[in-house]
């Protein structure tokens, strides 16, 4: 017989790990909102009537109080990491399923039964924190989480051998997690996963896919699977004691050169480079150890020891002037955030980038602060400036809008290669001199015969147009009052080769030139 399957559930979890990046209190009411509907509702919101995908305005209207997170799935999956550790720890081989659900198999045996195995494990979760866990267990995956879904906070259901189709049966088609098979089902009016049961399996396998059929075969006896369980990662985090401890820099610094080798070597022992280190330096201020500073540090190829020492030492010096530091070190820990295969970022055939750039944007970053070197990115945006954002040097963007969205009224490629910080009040005119304008519903008044770029370019006059494309009208925040905005914009190039583009606002009752195509 295959082994027993037990499932642990943390409800809402992007909701739980968000808040726990922002040391909130769990019990606030919260969302996750992605494209301005909600994604993941916490249970104290959903209390107030805010349901999934409902959009930010009506869940605000219902829970003025409420939390507002931005979907973040390598945050949820992070975090989720810390609840696999610890059930790691006591029962090795999980398999992770996504964010907030982990099965594995069932310890029954070895805490006396399923029941105390469930208990076991939810209280290792709540050590953690994590006070909303719930436990299934049942003779195959599917079962055992939708027991674990229907299971009370910090309890365990058991579906007894056997009995995988009988416990089922009743539950409503929306548990197979599919919106377009649940709404065919629904259209066809089947209700339960019973009414599935009586189909034909190769109808089903046939019409609904593949998850269905599995299903299907579930309901009927058969279709467990074994689990994907994943080798619980190596120890790479490594530190250094200090005794007795240190309070210059420079000696911390001399005195982690080894162990920051040591860590770069287990690496490269399994093929590994570190693109991604969190560094803490602990103190001996109030006795108990406390970490004084703490940074993730970034590195556009990988660390090396020596890149390692550096980012410490700046990363002290930084601390120290900030205050951050108060008293002698007394332990430096250095844990890879994230590790990839050292063939990743093997050298080129002809070399790489230079190191020492790297090394010097490090270095400010550490004197000023994290935020004082930022690098531009692209997000999703209708006008050249919406696109941009600018996020630390040496951290990964998280929060930009997504760029594969339709966004209605954006340009098109080619963009503009230089964007004005502001855009600066322009003149188009027709070919008798009037200035051109764009009515309400889109409607250019007359061909665009002559442009002037504005302060853009200073002491540059009137450019014949050569060429125009547009409008692309956008209409913003027309539902605010008094808070609407319809532009249009255009293409304009001149007789030179030169290219702009050119924005009539409604709200100035004018032009303005946003960008340049160098």
């Amino acid at each position: 017989m295959s082994p027993r399957v037990l499932v642990v559930w943390c409800p809402d979890w992007p909701v739980v790990a968000a808040l726990r990046a922002l040391a909130l209190p769990a019990h606030l009411p919260a969302a996750v909102f992605a494209a301005n509907r909600a994604e993941t509702v916490s249970r104290s919101a959903r209390e107030f009537g805010v349901r999934r995908g409902m959009r930010r305005r009506d869940a605000q209207s219902r829970c003025p109080e409420l939390v507002v997170l931005d979907a973040d799935p390598d945050r949820d999956a992070r975090a989720f990491e810390e609840v696999l550790g610890a059930l790691e720890e006591l029962r090795p081989g999980v398999a992770p399923l996504r964010p907030g659900l982990v099965a594995l198999r069932s310890p029954g045996r070895f805490y006396g039964g399923e029941s105390e195995a469930g208990a076991v494990l939810a209280e290792c979760v709540t050590a953690i924190g994590i006070r909303d866990v719930r436990v299934g267990v049942a003779d195959e995956l599917f079962t055992a989480e939708q027991a674990a879904r229907t299971a009370p906070v910090q309890e365990s259901v058991i579906v007894a051998t056997g009995e995988s189709g009988a416990f089922l049966r009743p539950l409503p088609v929306e548990a197979l997690d599919e919106p377009e098979t649940v709404s065919l089902l629904r259209r066809l009016g089947l209700t339960s996963l019973g009414d599935l049961a009586a189909l034909p399996a190769a109808s089903v396998a046939g019409r609904l896919g593949q998850r269905a059929a599995w299903v299907h075969g579930v309901l009927h006896g058969s279709g467990a699977r074994p689990l994907d369980t994943r080798t619980p990662p190596p120890e790479l985090a490594i530190h250094v004691d200090f005794e007795p401890p240190l309070a210059d820099a420079e000696a911390v610094c001399f005195s982690t050169r080894r162990t920051a080798e040591t860590f770069v070597r287990q690496l490269g022992e399994r093929q590994l480079v570190c693109t991604d280190v969190l560094i803490q330096v602990s103190t001996d201020h109030g006795g108990d150890g406390e970490i004084a500073s703490e940074r993730r540090w970034l590195h556009p190829r990988w660390f090396t020891s020596a890149d390692l020492v550096d980012r410490l030492h700046w990363q002290l010096i930084g601390s120290l002037r900030a205050g951050d530091v108060r008293s002698p070190v007394t332990r430096v820990r250095l844990t890879p955030a994230q590790v990839v295969a050292e063939s990743v970022h093997a050298e080129g055939l002809w070399g790489g980038t230079d190191s020492r750039v790297e090394r010097g944007i490090a270095r400010v970053q550490g004197m000023l602060g994290p935020e004082a070197v930022v690098a531009p990115v692209l997000q999703g945006g209708r006008s050249p400036a919406e696109r941009q954002a600018l996020v630390p040097w040496g951290t990964r963007a998280t929060a930009l809008r997504p760029r594969e969205l339709p966004w209605p009224g954006s340009i098109p490629p080619p963009y503009p290669a230089r964007v004005l910080a502001e855009p600066c009040r322009a003149a188009v005119v027709d070919p008798a001199g009037r200035p051109v304008v764009v009515g309400r519903r889109g409607a250019v008044s007359a061909p665009p015969a002559r442009f002037r770029p504005g302060d853009c370019e200073p002491g540059e006059g009137w450019l014949t147009v050569a060429a125009w494309a547009g409008p692309w009208p956008v209409e913003e925040l027309w539902w605010e009052p008094g808070g609407g905005r319809r532009v249009a914009r255009f293409q304009l190039v001149a007789t030179d080769g030169r290219a702009w583009l050119a924005t009539f606002d409604d709200t100035l009752a004018g032009w303005v030139t946003e960008a340049a195509y160098d």
